[in-house]
């Protein structure tokens, strides 16, 4: 028993260079003895520092109150509103909405209200077949040919954007 003890012991401290001093094994290694796949021998310094310094975080995360109002605190923006920036960015929106409304641009969100409603017809056509009870096969079907109504009255590039299969 005292032979497994004394085992244990030695295998727990290792002595630093010289011979001289010893320390405990470390836990965490040096970017050099990582490297090197296996700690030296002797303990080096930096691993011996390595390890004071994360038994010391270990210490700290110990004693931290996760549930404190400092650290919430620290995390929410207490910086106040840049209110004449905030104007001026409202502002730039404005006129750039505005130069997207001239030319071309003045079709793009008729286009786009299009798409939704047309999208939005066949989803009544499909939610008026559920509330009807209507028999799958005969649903699919008819799913199908208003599909196809929507394929032959809308343009090509519509279609993602109406109809997803």
């Amino acid at each position: 028993m005292n032979e497994r003890n004394q085992q244990v012991t030695e295998e727990e401290w290792v002595s630093f260079p010289g011979g001289e001093l010893e320390g405990k094994r470390p836990k965490a290694l040096c970017s050099a003895c990582r490297k090197k796949g296996h700690p030296a021998h002797a303990l080096c310094f930096q691993c011996y520092r390595a390890d004071v310094d994360r038994e010391r975080a270990l210490r700290v995360s110990g004693q931290l109150d996760t549930a404190s109002a400092a650290r919430f605190q620290g995390a929410l923006p207490f910086e106040p509103v840049n209110r004449p920036r905030l104007a001026a960015l409202k502002a730039e929106r404005v006129v750039a909405r505005a130069m997207l409304r001239q030319g071309l641009g003045r079709f793009e969100e008729r286009r786009r209200q299009a798409q939704i409603s047309a999208r939005g017809a066949l989803l009544r056509i499909d939610a008026a077949l559920d509330a009807r009870q209507v028999e799958p096969a005969i649903g699919q079907r008819i799913m199908a040919s208003a599909i196809h109504a929507a394929e032959l009255q809308l343009p090509e590039a519509w279609l993602p954007f109406v109809v997803s299969r």
